[in-house]
């Protein structure tokens, strides 16, 4: 099963192979992160329910993501307790950082863009579960492909939420986010994460290599 050609549409990139390599390299980091991705969405979803309360559809859709962020957790969590991963704190990525530093405090301005931001957070990890699975093992990329349709309708849960809060179009404000979201996911980042950007080595390993080399 490949990217959904409107994810192809919505991001303006595709994740570097540089990435993909990466995460093969540290698949422990991988799981762990993920499964802080699919808490931290679950929290997201239910904060949004107790802060907009009067929106009929968004308590629907968000109470349902929440419940099927939180399987995933679950899962991610079985897979990781299996193949002996031990659950540890590992930092969060600048990637959502990024996109909500973007967003408007006012009301229901506040509300579009964060709808916005969802939508793009979704978009990217379905397109990343896509692009990772060829090269998993069996278990691994079944798993990951099996997350692809509720991913790629939490995306689209969040677009039609941000339409249909917005008075007017909501394109020009999309576009805004998908350039932040590009360049996000196109720079350099020296820690390893579910949604980090293009890997690059730390001064450390850098001084390390050169100290090899000239050995």
């Amino acid at each position: 099963m490949g990217v959904l050609p409107e994810l192809n549409e919505f991001l303006l990139c595709e994740t570097p192979d540089a990435w993909i390599q990466a995460a093969l390299e540290n698949q422990d980091v991988l799981l762990i992160d993920h499964a802080n991705c699919e808490k931290k969405a679950a929290a997201t979803a239910l904060n949004l329910m107790f802060r907009y309360v009067e929106h009929t559809d968004l308590q629907n859709k968000m109470s349902r993501l929440a419940r099927e962020e939180l399987r995933h957790f679950e899962q991610v969590f079985a897979i990781m307790q299996q193949r002996g991963v031990e659950y540890r704190y590992v930092s969060a990525s600048r990637y959502a950082t990024t996109l909500r530093d973007h967003v408007r405090k006012q009301e229901p301005l506040r509300l579009i863009d964060t709808l916005i931001v969802g939508a793009f957070i979704e978009a990217r990890s379905c397109e990343r579960f896509s692009k990772l699975a060829p090269y998993l093992d069996d278990e691994l990329a079944k798993f990951y492909r099996s997350l692809l349709k509720s991913e790629a309708r939490h995306f689209q849960d969040y677009l039609v939420l941000a339409m249909n809060v917005s008075e007017g179009s909501i394109t020009s404000r999309v576009a805004d986010f998908a350039e932040i979201e590009c360049e996000a996911i196109l720079r350099a980042d020296t820690e390893f994460r579910f949604h980090s950007g293009v890997p690059v080595k730390t001064t450390e390993e850098i001084v390390d290599a050169q100290t090899v080399e000239t050995v």
